[in-house]
């Protein structure tokens, strides 16, 4: 034997006596869990599901990389599971499995390919996209077979690595706000980009969970009365090859890979497990202020795209028993256009789904989650189907369907679009209600049908099943699109820092910039889009449903016209706290707090139930009533014709459903006046039986609404509302 045989024989003597035993273990739960074994021996137990795998190998790394193989002999029902003495929270892992590798078929085993335990709770490292850590050659010279040729490089130094996380949490003393679904005010933000250049938040946790748990943070929050905060995905997720070659990155976060794992680059604390702590704390932080936290998750698909793109897990554990595949098993049924769908009709991935949510419920805190792709988990083997397994699965899950669920009813596959289908239990973002408030309010809308039911709750979508007004999320922007002061400033989507040729993003944004594109020095167009602004958040605030507002909207933050900031992480994805400074935005961020706290004072302005439309008296007075300009409720035949003014009458006098005493509930009458036209409009009052007389609340043709207050009105009369504008009045018994 050669001296440099003998030298590897001896490392690998050395390297299996520095082995430690592996235990049968047990196959549940799933992951990697520390444990008392037999004998009161502490240790890891690890269990992995890897349906039709040959064999399967727990690697376990020191802090200097080196690995350590330790077969899992042990196979139960498909879970391939060990006991590990000695291993401990902190511990670095990954699993690599054995199998077949035939493309043609489905099947994409390679073991030089470290795999992400889709379980790990932590995870250590960034997703970089070198060639190592793709299961096929991705350089082949033959482009259209390269995903056949499989690549026995090995990915280990490539690839993060799962962390064992200690369990050691104790949940008594966190209260969850519990907020009902008609009293809630959904705040839409990004963990980093709206903690990233906030001057009260310290430098060290800007752009951190514990940035958004610091008091100057939640302050804003709790000014300005959002009820709950909706964050971006921080499940770990990765970053896509043609970003990073570009020197980008993915921001939003919707390339989820690790489905326990709280995303470790928005931990100040650590990552080797001290990014759950972290959370956690964040959690319980909103949690005291009254602020409920929602997730958006995306179970749709994974980080790993189509056969072209990466091996990190799923694809290397089953790549047939996790991702839905096309009749030519060579390719992905592609639902989500993102290269790949998740296989939710399987038990075993609607098994990771669930045992997900749960933990993020049970053992994080959070009390619900927004569903990206929501139609794309509903598809059973094709066609997306209500009585799907994972709806019936969620409808009946005793954790899951107590938490607030959110779908965005769509996907990108045929029959994908199922705004007001989902069934009870479930509330939707509403597009329609975005786009006839953007259309109403830039002179698009032929007449105000669409616009009455978009005010009213959108019972024409949601009113069946038992569903309630609060099953339409209202939103006139979210984080895909413009923000709220782009949309009264670009006509044009502005996308060229995105590297894709401004081909991104949509091209239907419905929107107005007042007459100039891009910002202007113009004092007059200055301020009609302030007044733009004002309309559109008063309009939000006064509907029925659950209002959604996107975290800068309240101070008119821009992003310069990008329409798809995914991958901005910078200033123009970041939220600009100096916005305040500026006379008109403070004015701005103060009426959106003065209509939430409207909103939170007055039950007529958050439903529990569909207006009827009847008289609810003998003097004929209705819940629910429609005016035009001259002063007459709206017949058939106006809901027809071409109008840019729409009067709405809420009565406070009977509304359905009694307080927690037992009591009717009862609350003041409103009358709103929206007015889309481009020039001022004589609008009469109603009279009696709907007012005597009403007082002035909000005028958007006023910057500073504290002056607009007190104004009484007889009813009957008349009251000049300015070109493009909002008038809200209150009844005076």
């Amino acid at each position: 034997m050669s001296s440099a045989a003998e030298q590897e024989a001896v490392q690998e003597h050395a390297l299996e006596r520095a082995r430690p035993p592996v235990w049968p273990g047990a196959p549940t739960p799933l992951g990697a869990r520390c444990r008392v074994g037999p004998g009161g021996v502490t240790g890891t137990n690890f269990a992995l599901w890897a349906g039709g795998a040959e064999a399967v190998e727990l690697c376990l790394f020191d802090a200097d990389g080196t690995e350590r193989r330790l077969p899992l002999a042990e196979l139960t029902h498909e879970i391939w599971h060990g006991f590990v003495p000695g291993i401990g929270a902190g511990q670095r892992y990954g699993y690599r499995v054995h199998g077949r590798w035939d493309p043609w078929t489905g099947a994409r085993w390679n073991p030089a390919k470290l795999l992400l335990d889709p379980y790990a709770r932590a995870v250590e490292g960034d997703f970089s996209l070198p060639p190592e850590v793709y299961g096929h050659v991705r350089d082949w010279p033959q482009q259209h077979v390269a995903d056949t040729v499989r690549d026995d490089r090995d990915s280990a130094p490539y690839v993060p690595k799962g962390v064992v996380v200690q369990d050691d949490d104790d949940w008594s003393d966190d209260r969850r706000p519990k907020t009902p679904w008609q009293d809630s005010v959904i705040y839409e933000l990004h963990v980093k980009g709206f903690t990233q250049r906030h001057p009260g938040i310290p430098e060290q946790l800007r752009g951190t969970y514990a940035g958004l748990a610091h008091p100057a943070a939640i302050e804003h929050l709790v000014r300005l009365g959002v009820t709950a905060v909706e964050l971006l995905p921080v499940h770990q997720f990765a970053h896509e090859d043609h970003l990073l070659r570009r020197g980008l990155s993915n921001y939003w976060g919707y390339n989820s890979l690790g489905y326990f794992a709280p995303h470790a680059a928005y931990s100040s604390s650590g990552t080797t497990g001290q990014q759950v702590g972290e959370f956690k704390r964040m959690v319980r932080a909103l949690h005291a202020a009254g602020i409920e936290v929602i997730l958006d998750v995306v179970y749709n698909h994974t980080a790993e795209a189509g056969e072209l793109g990466p091996t990190l897990s799923l694809k290397g554990i089953d790549n047939r028993g996790y991702y839905r595949l096309q009749s030519d098993a060579r390719r992905y049924a592609d639902y989500t256009g993102c290269g790949n769908t998740l296989h939710v009709v399987q038990p075993q991935v609607l098994r990771l789904i669930t045992d997900s949510l749960r933990y993020w419920v049970t053992e994080m805190g959070v009390d619900g989650f927004r569903f990206d792709l929501a139609a794309a988990l509903a598809r059973s083997m094709h066609d997306v189907d209500m009585l799907s397994p994972f709806l019936a699965v969620i409808a009946q899950d005793p954790v899951l369907r107590r938490v607030k669920l959110i779908a965005e009813p769509w996907d990108v596959g045929n029959g994908g679009y199922q705004v007001g289908a989902f069934p009870p239990l479930w509330t939707e973002w509403n597009d329609r209600y975005r786009d006839a408030v953007r259309d109403f309010w830039r002179g698009a809308l032929p007449d105000v049908r669409d616009l009455g039911y978009r005010l009213s709750g959108s019972s024409d979508l949601y009113a069946w099943g038992g569903r309630r007004p609060y099953a339409s999320v209202n939103f006139v922007t979210a984080h895909d699109g413009f923000t709220l002061r782009d949309l009264v400033t670009y006509e044009r989507k502005h996308n060229e820092a995105n590297g894709e040729g401004n081909r991104d993003g949509t091209h239907d944004n419905r929107s107005w910039n007042c007459g100039t594109e891009g910002e202007t020095d113009d004092p007059g167009i200055q301020a009609l889009r302030l007044r733009q602004l004002r309309n559109l958040l008063t309009t939000l605030l006064l509907s029925t449903g659950v209002p959604m507002l996107v975290a800068g909207d309240e101070m008119g933050r821009t992003q310069g016209g990008n329409n798809n900031a995914y991958c901005q992480d910078n200033e123009i994805g970041w939220l600009d706290w100096s916005l305040p400074d500026d006379p008109g935005r403070a004015q701005l961020l103060a009426l959106t707090r003065r209509l939430l706290a409207l909103r939170h004072r007055h039950p007529v302005l958050r439903r529990r139930a569909f207006f009827s439309g009847r008289a609810q008296g003998a003097d004929g007075l209705r819940d629910l009533a429609w005016f035009g300009a001259d002063g007459a409720e709206m017949t058939e035949r106006d809901w027809y014709a071409p109008t840019a003014t729409l009067g709405l009458y809420l009565s406070g006098r009977d509304i359905p459903g009694r307080d927690e005493r037992g009591e009717q509930i009862t609350d003041d009458s409103f009358l709103a006046v929206l007015h889309a036209g481009h020039t001022p409009l004589e609008f009469r009052l109603p009279g009696p039986p709907w007012a005597e007389s009403y007082e002035l609340l909000v005028d958007t043709t006023r910057e500073d609404q504290s002056r607009a207050p007190g104004t009484v009105h007889r009813g009957g009369g008349t009251i000049t509302v300015g070109a493009r504008s909002t008038v809200l009045l209150r009844v005076r018994e």
